[in-house]
């Protein structure tokens, strides 16, 4: 994803809009950047739109700027603008996403990867980096791939098992489809048959780090943003009347599927580390702790079987 903005490139609006004829004449990508703007509001969301619609990157896009644009890649962007001045999420609009290392498909068939989930998949690395000379790690619900694909992608390639669980097919198939995007270390993904938690697995397999951001909303909850409500699936947002019926399920479940020194580490609601913390000492997990994201929010609790 680039970090590029197009007041960078020296380009000032003019009200223009997007849509209409552009199509018909000679357009240019500066003069299509501007009404980008103009018609999204959002200088960085209009210069990623551009250049994903004419299928650069930054550095390219900028020599793009006094090139014609074609009839296919201008009706793409129509489309992108038209998309995100519906409200869609401009992860959604791009279709994709940088998560850590990863660069990932992303679409409404799974939640948006977030910052405060990159230190989720973070902690879960350097947990399984510990172990030697094998690790073998769990996503569970993993969505779009992000968490798992994140850690198979950053431990060595050597001696390392990563596993994609989702109860949703069609989540499962865009982590599949993110897959082939880390190279070498695709080898290491097993992706298991779509089923609830630990179900999905192979009852024999035991494991290193058990990582999910799993759902922990609460149903009715005033703290969901309406625009996450509308358009995030909400089978990945919500769990019970208290946010925590899959988190329950995962706890318990737990210490029989991790090996000796095993971490859980799960990713929750900043009112919720007394809850997980609890209910991680109930199963006999040690060091348990409660983790702040770079806000300074609770964002995740961690374990370790004894």
């Amino acid at each position: 994803m680039s970090d590029g903005g197009p007041e960078a490139d020296g380009v000032e609006t003019d009200g223009a809009g997007i849509e209409g004829d552009a199509d018909e004449r000679t357009v240019t990508w500066r003069e299509l950047l501007a009404e980008t703007v103009a018609a999204v509001g959002d200088r960085q969301h209009a210069r990623w739109m551009c250049e994903t619609a004419s299928g650069s990157d930054r550095d390219e896009f900028t020599l793009l700027l006094d090139h014609a644009a074609t009839v296919r890649t201008v009706r793409h962007l129509d489309s992108m603008v038209a998309r995100a001045r519906s409200g869609e999420p401009i992860q959604y609009v791009l279709g994709a996403w940088t998560f850590r290392t990863v660069d990932l498909a992303v679409d409404r068939r799974a939640l948006i990867p977030r910052p405060e989930t990159e230190l989720v998949a973070g902690a879960a690395i350097d947990a399984a980096r510990s172990v030697g000379p094998t690790r073998t790690v769990v996503d569970l619900g993993t969505g779009s791939g992000a968490i798992g694909l994140a850690v198979a992608q950053e431990l060595p390639v050597s001696g390392t098992t990563v596993w994609l669980t989702d109860v949703d097919v069609d989540a499962l198939d865009l982590a599949r489809a993110n897959v082939a995007g880390i190279g070498r270390a695709a080898a290491n993904v097993r992706l298991a048959e779509p089923g609830e938690w630990f179900d999905a697995l192979p009852s024999d397999e035991r494991f290193d780090v058990i990582v999910s951001n799993p759902p922990y909303v609460a149903v009715g909850s005033a703290d969901l943003d309406p625009g996450v409500a509308e358009w995030e699936p909400s089978g990945a947002l919500l769990s019970g009347p208290d946010g925590l019926d899959d988190v329950r399920v995962i706890v318990s479940s737990a210490p029989a599927r991790l090996r000796p020194r095993g971490w859980l580490i799960l990713e929750h609601g900043f009112d919720q580390g007394p809850a997980l913390r609890a209910l991680m000492s109930d199963v006999g997990l040690v060091d348990v702790e409660t983790r702040p994201d770079l806000a300074g929010h609770d964002r995740m609790t961690v374990g370790r079987l004894s």
